[in-house]
């Protein structure tokens, strides 16, 4: 008798139950409502037009124009001729299957791209055939329109978002495009703007019959913003021009404002590779060209010895620390014995005596070996020597990431004395061991930016302004900017300046001087060496120069860097002096300069396998 009124109990209990689950699915709970909903509308994204580009005097460089994907949701799809689709498309039949594939496996319900960006004529051909293919509807976007083609590396390009992207933002989703390198993905939130929701209505055979509730749960999207540069459009094809047939980088900054008005890294590539089907193919060409490596900045990335333009950082610092002053001369005989039988040669005539100003335009390796040992030798240890003069140049931006808007670049090196003790052993190196940083052939390390960066602060006369590359967002203009100063006083800037004058006007610069413009430089040969077979093995020296005009009232400062272009007056200081006058005047007056430099050609140099000739660093 328990056991009978136990199961009527149970039996009782349990459904009770299951009639207050029933009760609860259907009366209270939307989870079957909203499944039952997503089965009956479908959701859509609209995207609003990606920002523009301007440069800094207002031409548009990059607009947009309309492109088309070709999507596919799997559970729509019914048999279809794909051999035909594929001819369509362009595409071999075998992606096209392999495309579907990904789609079932991506989600039967959801959109995937089976070809993205289609030209509005190809579009034309499609929307006269797609009726036939269930399943495939064509989405209207936009791609980039590169209305000013220059500037390929500070610009950047789009592309779709890989794993990791979407992994990481989940404002993506598959098949959508991204910025992937230069201002296109620094600046990616302001130039999308923010898609919007569009909701259709599907009836009970799954075809899509409009507007989902009169589009009153639609979402419109969010404008985008335009982006001014302070790149000067002129200036950088002109300063491309002058690049071709050579490998290097440029850098021009204003130096009052940190803006850089041209970035060059030659070899160049042109944007309009990276558009249309042909992309992931352009992309895989570029990436693989380990010899020119155009996709590699080296205006940003590339990491150099300084060369000779490091001996007026020396120079500043020597005055700084009262170990040289303005009247200190040394006598040069054809070069400086540092330890014995260790010469370090000059191509001075020996029994020279230099004060700094001619030590400077003369370019005097003996000068400044013996001022960096003052500077290396005035403390207790060469320990803190090197310290001290290692923080003289980090503050000016070296050995750091200067903090422009651009998403790549190298910090370069400078050592401090934990690296020498790392090397030599502890108290166990001088100033006589490191000789070679006096004259910028040591450990140091810069990139190109970097050293237009000191120029800036130089032509300051102690300070500098983080380099940038916008000027404003829609019409807001970026003010957030501050002046950052470095360790030299002011007052000790002005007699490197006149001997820096003099390197164009009397010295190993004569070719860059422009009449009725005064202009401040420095040029550099820097050795260039590379491993072979586990020996060290110099190569073709690298052509530099660092300048900026006009010294009373500076408006451009700049650095050029030529990899093996034998030396600073052959290329780097002609190259820079005719952008400096091009900037300046508006026009260049030097034509037979100019056509040298536009027509001249390093190709033959980069296509010898090695080349070992040993070039004696005379600037």
């Amino acid at each position: 008798m328990i056991r009978k009124s136990l199961l009527i109990w149970i039996t009782i209990i349990i459904s009770i139950i299951f009639i207050f689950r029933l009760g609860n699915l259907q009366l209270s709970n939307d989870f079957y409502k909203s499944a039952s909903n997503n089965n009956a509308i479908q959701e859509l994204a609209i995207y609003p037009e990606r920002g523009l580009i301007f440069d800094r005097n207002g031409n548009l460089l990059v607009s947009n124009q309309p492109m088309y994907d070709l999507e596919l949701i799997p559970e729509n799809l019914s048999e279809f001729d794909t051999l035909e689709l594929s001819e369509i498309l362009g595409i071999s039949k075998n992606n096209l299957i392999n495309k579907i594939k990904d789609a079932y496996s991506y989600s039967r319900k959801i959109p995937s791209i089976i070809r993205s960006q289609i030209t509005r004529e190809e579009n034309a051909l499609i929307q006269e055939k797609i009726w036939k293919y269930n399943g495939f509807y064509l989405v209207k976007k936009s791609t980039r329109d590169y209305i000013y083609p220059v500037a390929s590396n500070v610009i950047g390009y789009i592309g779709e978002v890989n794993p990791n992207e979407l992994e990481k933002d989940e404002y993506y989703k598959k098949g959508e495009n991204i910025g992937k390198q230069g201002i296109e993905k620094y600046y990616e939130k302001e130039l999308r703007g923010t898609k919007g929701k569009k909701f259709l209505q599907k009836n009970r055979f799954n075809k899509v019959i409009g507007p989902y509730n009169n589009s009153s749960n639609d979402i419109p999207p969010v404008k985008s913003k335009n982006l001014t540069l302070t790149i000067d459009a002129e200036l950088q094809k002109y300063a491309e021009g002058l690049m071709e047939n050579k490998r290097g980088g440029i850098v021009v900054i204003e130096p009052q404002t940190g803006e850089i008005l041209s970035l060059v890294s030659s070899p160049i590539y042109s944007l309009n590779m990276l558009l249309g089907n042909k992309r992931s193919e352009n992309y895989n060409v570029l990436l693989s060209d380990t010899i020119n490596k155009p996709l590699f900045d080296r205006s940003l990335q590339a990491q150099y010895s300084p060369g000779s333009p490091l001996k007026v950082l020396n120079a500043l610092i020597g005055l700084q620390e009262n170990v040289i002053d303005t009247n200190t001369s040394f006598t040069c005989n054809g070069g400086h014995y540092y330890a014995r039988n260790a010469f370090m040669r000059c191509h001075n005539t020996p029994g020279t005596i230099s004060d700094l100003k001619n030590g400077i335009y003369n370019s005097c390796n003996t000068y400044f070996a013996r001022t960096y040992k003052r500077i290396i030798e005035k403390y207790g240890t060469s320990a803190e020597g090197v310290d001290s003069w290692s923080n003289h140049l980090k503050s000016f931006g070296l050995g750091d990431y200067l903090g422009y808007d651009l998403p790549i670049g190298k910090k370069g090196f400078i050592p401090e004395s934990d690296y020498y003790d790392g090397l030599y052993g502890e108290n166990r190196w001088g100033a006589s061991t490191i000789i070679s940083n006096s004259i910028g052939q040591g450990e140091v390390l810069t990139t190109p930016i970097q050293m237009a960066n000191i120029v800036s602060a130089i032509a300051n006369r102690g300070f500098y302004v983080q380099p940038h590359f916008v000027k404003k967002v829609d019409n807001g203009l970026i003010n957030s900017y501050e002046r950052k100063y470095t360790s030299i006083n002011k007052e000790n800037f002005d007699i490197v300046i006149d001997g820096m004058f003099d390197v164009v006007e009397k010295g190993t610069a004569r070719i860059a001087k422009v009449n009725n413009l005064k202009i401040a430089g420095k040029t550099g040969t820097i050795e260039n060496f590379t491993i072979i077979n586990n020996e060290r093995k110099q190569l073709t020296d690298h052509s530099t120069f660092i300048g900026f005009a006009p010294i009373d009232n500076p408006q451009i400062a700049i650095s050029v860097f030529i990899e093996n272009g034998y030396w600073g007056s052959r290329w780097a200081a002609p190259i820079a002096s005719l952008i400096i006058e091009k900037y300046i005047n508006g026009e260049v007056n030097r034509k037979w300069l100019e056509q040298r430099m536009l027509n001249g050609s390093l190709s033959e140099e980069y296509e010898k396998p090695y080349k070992f000739e040993i070039f004696e660093i005379n600037e």
